[in-house]
């Protein structure tokens, strides 16, 4: 791999030394009898600091394809009035991962939309998908023309190969495939995890304000990968898959879409260890909002607004004086979608569990169950670990969020119970006492 966040990388096949043209884009004839070919992430006339772009040289250009028709999508979608909505708290018991052979599915057919807001084609919207699989990709690949992956692995890890090279990656990491690369997917068992999808914006570093140049996410700390090609016919045919305003269309060619033998640029697939997130915390007393722990953020054109905040919950101190230490009761003016990784989550240990969720709509209030709060409230105040071999999440996003007839119905693992975990918080409420 090669370090840095939004880094002008370079990097070639080293079975193709000086495959990368010297001095220039687009020769007249490329090293190797390669094509040059740019992939584009912004309008060729932003700005210098968000102008995103990557050329790349491969054996053949990604045109020589057949056209593309329709494909099944099965549980995808971007309908978001399919159903009635609904304001409540709502969790999720673990999604249950299909068992092998008896049902194959891959990542793509391993989709499943949870719930989103906003439209593709307008640019603006986000979706929050689960997928379950048991199988690998094998000769297809898929790429989103319609925004950025964030892919948060719970159970199994990814061989993720793409135009750009090869990433592994294991739960307690993410990986963001940005629009329009492709990619496939190779797993090793059964396998599940959470995706957050962005139309419209690219995730980028949170700015850090007061806490100064360094802190949360370290920029040195994301990896993307290195150069490799294979030059492989496929007479079979390889299936590429686009995902198009919010449909899904393949189109088939004979030869792997992974001849990339070199390239450069900016505009790069990338993963994160979330044990590198450098945490910051009250330390005098009262609980800072969870802001303090964003990792990448898809900004909005309003100042401080979020498309989509990722934000972890990751082991760390907690030391607050006269203070109730646990997230506190709330109400707010974003969508907050939860999932655990792994351990129990702080607020709601039990119920709330690794490869499940929950989605705090819109002004639903939300806060921790009533065990939590009589444990925090009596608690000696000392110096103490918080959620030691836990990695709890959360997609959270300024959009009004919709559940999908999947996420409500179909997947049957909503837990209808929830709301029963605060109907034992009672009043503490006396007049006379202070």
């Amino acid at each position: 791999y090669m370090s840095g966040f939004g880094n002008e990388h370079v990097s070639e096949d080293p079975r193709c030394p000086g495959a990368l043209p010297e001095g220039q884009n687009n020769p007249q004839v490329c090293p190797y009898g390669l094509y040059a070919e740019q992939l584009s992430g912004s309008a060729f006339t932003c700005p210098r600091p968000t102008n995103k772009r990557s050329w790349l040289y491969r054996i053949l250009p990604s045109v020589c394809h057949k056209p593309f028709k329709p494909l099944e999508e099965g549980h995808l979608t971007h309908d978001w009035d399919e159903i009635e909505p609904d304001p409540n708290q709502l969790r999720w018991k673990p999604f249950e991962i299909p068992k092998a052979p008896q049902n194959k599915m891959d990542f793509v057919s391993g989709l499943h939309t949870l719930c989103g807001a906003g439209e593709p084609r307008g640019r603006n919207g986000i979706a929050v998908h689960i997928f379950v699989c048991n199988t690998s990709m094998i000769d297809r690949c898929l790429y989103n023309s319609d925004g950025d992956f964030l892919i948060v692995p719970q159970q199994g890890k990814l061989l993720i190969t793409t135009e750009f090279g090869k990433m592994l990656v294991e739960p307690n990491e993410i990986c963001v495939i940005q629009q329009g690369m492709r990619f496939s997917v190779e797993v090793f068992g059964e396998t599940r995890g959470y995706i957050l999808e962005v139309y419209g914006a690219h995730f980028e570093l949170p700015d850090l304000g007061p806490i100064g140049a360094n802190g949360l996410a370290n920029p040195r700390d994301f990896l993307v990968p290195v150069a490799w090609y294979e030059d492989r016919q496929v007479p079979g045919g390889y299936t590429v898959i686009s995902k198009y305003q919010g449909k899904l269309f393949a189109a088939q060619q004979d030869y792997s879409p992974f001849n990339v033998v070199a390239w450069h640029g900016n505009y790069t697939p990338y993963k994160y260890h979330l044990e590198k997130f450098m945490v910051i915390n009250a330390v005098a007393f009262d609980h800072a909002d969870p802001s303090i722990f964003t990792v990448l953020t898809a900004k909005t054109t309003r100042a401080g607004v979020a498309l989509a905040d990722f934000v972890i919950f990751p082991p760390r101190w907690g030391v607050a004086n006269n203070t109730f230490r646990p997230p506190y009761y709330h109400r707010n003016c974003m969508s907050e979608f939860m999932g655990l990784i792994k351990g129990h989550y702080e607020a709601k240990e039990e119920g709330f569990q690794p490869g499940g969720g929950s989605l705090h709509s819109m002004m639903t209030p939300h806060g921790p169950d009533a065990d939590c709060f009589e444990k925090a409230s009596k608690a000696r105040l000392e110096p103490e670990r918080v959620a030691d071999g836990t990695m709890a999440f959360m997609f959270e996003s300024s959009l009004s969020l919709a559940v999908t007839k999947w996420g409500l119905q179909t997947s049957n693992r909503l837990d209808k119970n929830y709301y029963k975990c605060w109907e034992p918080l009672k009043s503490h409420f006396n007049p006379k006492c202070k």
